[in-house]
């Protein structure tokens, strides 16, 4: 099993991106420091849990205060980690108000030592179009001033398939992206979620957005050029410098344990998967009044515990162990998955050998409908 991980939510951003329907909010103090409370109170509350990693997303998390983030740090290593954190991994906007010498200084000292800044793009119009308020110039500062206070794991998230985007801009961020010598990147295809305001436009001009076989070429481009330049590909999304892997990240992907903290925030423990309330209000109310926080719980076990590791595992480059699947869950995975293997290897999407089953380079391009074949509802 994966080293079991931590993560933490922090809902409020200093503006809303019309294509995100993650839990978050517009900052506003008195909510902020309500939230704090309330989050304490669940740290405090929660049932025993060691953890390896931690992972502060959001929201964007350095909207709150270095001190309050350091405090939370403090109080979660006392609680879930008293020999320290082996991964301490923070989301940050790059706005600069946002990313000051002294907020990573704080960060440091605390204990975080790796930065994933949420680029999205080093286009000034793909960014205007994204909502995104920082420029590429920006980047580059922030990138600089976590590297001058000793945190030395950056990693920057771009997305590609963002409306208008061209073959040439996607090149030209990756390039600026890659000048920049970021341990990690993550490069994430546009979802057009419900209930926001690119759906709204999506409907009105879908034409504007990238049609799959553009995105799948955007794909491959991010593919080839991180590639030459030595990163290694080894999640569907993420590419990393060699020993530079997320570990945290790759807890999940491994089926292993993590504890969620905060409002929306998902867990895995014990076989089910609980997810809390994404009602702001709610979430606060119960934590600060000692009840349990409101969640959808999901017990995994038979056929859907087996095709949700099989699914995490796929997406990385290794894929399935086979001896490792069989000790962990007493399942000889060639003759339990026979007929999927024969179907999706015929297609040449899936790698299948006796000790190892992984995606092809193709498999990758329809790494959801791989997965998704060997995926069972729940019992």
């Amino acid at each position: 099993m994966g080293r079991r991980g931590l993560y933490v939510h922090l809902p409020f951003c200093p503006y809303v991106c019309p294509y995100c329907d993650f839990a978050k909010w517009p900052m506003r103090r008195s909510q902020a420091t309500r939230y704090l409370a309330a989050l304490t109170a669940e740290i405090d509350a929660a049932p025993a849990f060691e953890a390896a990693t931690i992972f502060f997303g959001g929201g964007t998390p350095n909207t709150y205060d270095a001190a309050d983030v350091a405090a939370i740090v403090a109080r979660l290593r006392d609680r879930f980690a008293p020999g320290g954190f082996a991964e301490a991994s923070i989301e940050m906007n790059p706005d600069p108000d946002l990313c000051t010498r002294d907020v990573f200084a704080a960060y440091r000292a605390a204990g975080i030592d790796r930065v994933s800044f949420g680029v999205q793009s080093f286009v000034p119009s793909e960014l205007k179009t994204l909502g995104r308020r920082h420029t590429p110039g920006d980047v580059g500062d922030a990138v600089a001033r976590a590297r001058d206070a000793g945190i030395e794991n950056i990693s920057l998230d771009l997305i590609f398939g963002t409306p208008l985007q061209t073959t040439e801009s996607w090149r030209a961020s990756l390039d600026y992206a890659l000048s920049l010598e970021p341990e990690h990147i993550s490069t994430y295809g546009l979802t057009i979620e419900d209930d926001t305001p690119f759906a709204e436009w999506f409907a009105r001009r879908p034409q504007d957005f990238a049609p799959n076989d553009l995105e799948g070429d955007l794909y491959a481009v991010a593919i080839e050029t991180l590639a030459a330049a030595g990163y290694e590909h080894y999640e569907i999304s993420n590419f990393a410098k060699p020993g530079r892997r997320c570990a945290h990240n790759a807890n999940y992907w491994a089926n292993g344990e993590y504890l969620g903290l905060g409002v929306g925030a998902a867990s895995y423990r014990g076989g089910t998967r609980s997810v809390h309330t994404r009602d702001l209000a709610i979430y606060c109310d119960a934590a600060l009044e000692g009840r349990a926080i409101p969640s959808d719980d999901e017990h995994l076990e038979g056929a859907a515990m087996l095709g949700e590791a099989v699914m995490l595992a796929l997406r990385t480059r290794e894929g399935v162990d086979v001896a490792s699947f069989a000790e962990r869950y007493r399942v000889d995975f060639h003759e339990y998955y026979r007929a999927v293997l024969n179907d999706l290897e015929s297609t040449g999407t899936l790698d299948v050998t006796p000790a190892r089953v992984a995606l092809t380079p193709r498999g990758r391009f329809l790494a959801n409908d791989v997965c998704g074949a060997f995926v069972a509802p729940a019992e």
